[in-house]
């Protein structure tokens, strides 16, 4: 069974006081047939994605045998006896289930105002007073993002969202790796001429000259040459090798950070595009500068599994972490005294726990192994607490294969971008030759970026994602725009009515349409759709939400007139008004805009 999330607070929350009525019944009517429970164990048990049978269901199978009925019988039994109050409109029996149908009225009456009075923090829970971090994406500055990075960003930036209105103050960090290879590897081809660059490096620069081109494109586009490179030329290898010696003994080249400095504000440039921005830089050689790479390593040659190799390097036998066999020796110490990647990140995370209650990392498939290592490695120092892992899975083109930087495989995230844009301006344009060209741009990018951010986030992250066009620009399927077409539906409902503001009085018992009934429903799962997303670290939760309300929007609007009614018409127009408030705060929280047409 689904997991019921955690509730958000009464006073945010529309379906509280059903959930109250719900439980306080099972509570009382369980023990009075001869199987008590704690209310805990009742409110774990309780369904509440609701369906066609109701909006909460209750399987009974655990408590048969101390009632002494059969399965059935218990719940025809507690169907005719429960007394539910006002709040709940009928309770059923279906097998082994019990199923609550709430009172239409009273959840109508209350979802209204409450979108209303809460307006943008509909969705929202109080303080929780639990300070997170939330590290995402950290690429190493070495070019451009291609996709597959980029599907850390937007999970890492969507989870932030969400714990935010769940109550939770987050501070996002990017972890900047300027000590590595990798950087050692920009730092060795850049610090020469281009005319002195060897033959097949400076191949692929030149002729390849654009003006105004963004600094991770330039400084980025020998990065895949000079990795093969290095592969057959040993003596540059050794170069490189020796500028990781030189950073990691703390004399880093000056421009070491100056180069991976311009190439990282190219690729957030690109990243602002779709709403993603960080509070917070983490340099990983500022680790070394402090001395808190040294104090990690005092304390991990002091382990309780550390041992020293014969050439003066340390490390740890890490066999019983459950590490693969041939990863369970774990060298943090090198015999020339320098430190290792899962050293440093061991330092970081410390300084991590230091500030926040919760500290959360999104990495991807291939850094599993390097989350296992890091637990290890805290165990082993005595740290009793640990980061949670957000690991998702690669993206994909339908030609197939993963993309790689270093290969120079990658489809860049720019060049997405570009693309979407483009795609997106002929849908706009083949809907609405009215547009002026500015207003076509406008709109295409809100369509590109919402397609793009939906379509990955929108699968849950153990899953892979397989970047399909037609699949992220459909304007009727489960996409991005889709749901901006939605909330535009709403706006233009609102603006023909000449109903923009507030206020919007409403009758609840005039909205007994069954379309208005289950928009309802779906408008008043919002809070703790995204205490879940929250709680869980889902935040594929948020996009399926966003899909429902928008589509269960579009049934509404088929079958049931708005602005052709009378009597019902000022009600139903404040469903329109809730609608488009509570599709908005969602799109915020997917990081999508809200455009105003379409």
């Amino acid at each position: 069974m689904t997991e019921t999330p955690v509730a958000p607070s009464v006073s945010s929350d529309p379906w509280a006081p059903f959930v109250t009525s719900v439980l306080d019944a099972l509570t009382t009517g369980l023990a009075e047939v001869g199987a008590p429970a704690d209310r805990s164990v009742i409110a774990a048990q309780l369904n509440l994605e609701g369906g066609p049978q109701g909006d909460a269901a209750f399987p009974l199978h655990r408590f048969v045998a101390a009632s002494g009925l059969s399965p059935p019988a218990l719940a025809a039994r507690l169907a005719g006896e429960l007394r539910a109050g006002p709040e709940v409109d009928h309770v059923t029996a279906d097998g082994a289930y019990l199923n609550f149908r709430a009172n239409s009225v009273r959840l109508t009456e209350r979802t209204l105002r409450l979108v209303f009075a809460r307006a943008g923090r509909y969705g929202h829970g109080d303080d929780a007073g639990i300070a997170a971090c939330v590290e995402h994406t950290s690429a190493n500055p070495t070019g451009p993002f291609h996709i597959g990075r980029v599907r850390n960003a937007i999970i890492g930036d969507t989870l932030a969202r969400a714990l935010r209105a769940a109550g939770t103050p987050v501070t996002t960090q990017y972890y900047v790796d300027d000590m590595g290879r990798q950087a050692a590897m920009v730092t060795w081809i850049w610090s020469k001429p281009v005319s002195e660059w060897p033959p097949e490096i400076r191949a692929a620069v030149e002729g390849f000259e654009v003006p105004g081109e963004k600094t991770d494109a330039h400084r980025g586009r020998p990065y895949p040459a000079t990795s093969a490179y290095l592969k057959t030329h040993p003596e540059a290898a050794a170069e490189v090798a020796a500028l990781v010696q030189q950073t990691e003994a703390g004399n880093a080249p000056p421009q070491q950070r100056e180069l991976a400095q311009s190439i990282l504000d190219g690729m957030l440039e690109s990243l602002v595009r779709l709403g993603i921005r960080f509070d917070e830089f983490v340099w990983e050689s500022d680790f070394l500068k402090d001395g808190s790479v040294d104090r990690v390593l005092a304390r991990l040659r002091s382990a309780p599994h550390a041992v020293q190799e014969s050439n003066g390097a340390w490390a740890i036998e890490a066999a019983s972490y459950g590490l693969p066999k041939e990863s369970t020796r774990v060298v943090v110490q090198r015999g020339d005294g320098t430190s290792l990647y899962v050293t440093r990140d061991v330092a970081y995370h410390l300084s991590k726990f230091v500030r926040f209650q919760r500290v959360v990392d999104v990495l991807g498939q291939d850094h599993r192994l390097h989350a296992v290592t890091l637990d290890a490695l805290l165990s082993e120092i005595g740290e009793p607490r640990r980061p949670e892992y957000v690991i998702y899975q690669d993206i994909t083109v339908p030609e197939g294969g993963r993309m790689s930087t270093r290969g120079g495989s990658a489809v860049w995230l720019d060049h997405l971008l570009a693309e979407a844009v483009e795609r997106a301006r002929k849908e706009v344009l083949a809907r609405r030759e009215d547009l002026d060209p500015a207003e076509v741009e406008r709109i295409a990018e809100a369509v590109a970026t919402g397609a793009v951010r939906y379509h990955i986030v929108r699968v849950a992250s153990e899953k892979p994602v397989v970047f399909r066009w037609d699949d992220a620009l459909s304007f009727e399927g489960r996409s991005g725009p889709f749901c901006q077409y939605s909330f535009v539906r709403a706006v233009s409902v609102l603006r023909k009515a000449e109903a923009e503001n507030p206020p919007y009085p409403f009758d609840s018992a005039r909205l007994n349409h069954p379309e208005e009934a289950n928009l309802i429903r779906v408008m008043a799962r919002l809070p703790r759709v995204v205490q879940y997303a929250a709680r869980r670290n889902h935040v594929h939760a948020l996009a399926g939400y966003a899909h429902d309300l928008a589509e269960q929007f579009n049934r509404f609007y088929h079958a049931v007139p708005v602005l052709r009614s009378v009597e019902e018409r000022p009600s139903r127009i404040a469903v329109v008004a809730a609608v488009r408030q509570t599709l908005g705060n969602t799109l915020d929280l997917l990081g999508i805009a809200r455009p105003d047409s379409m």
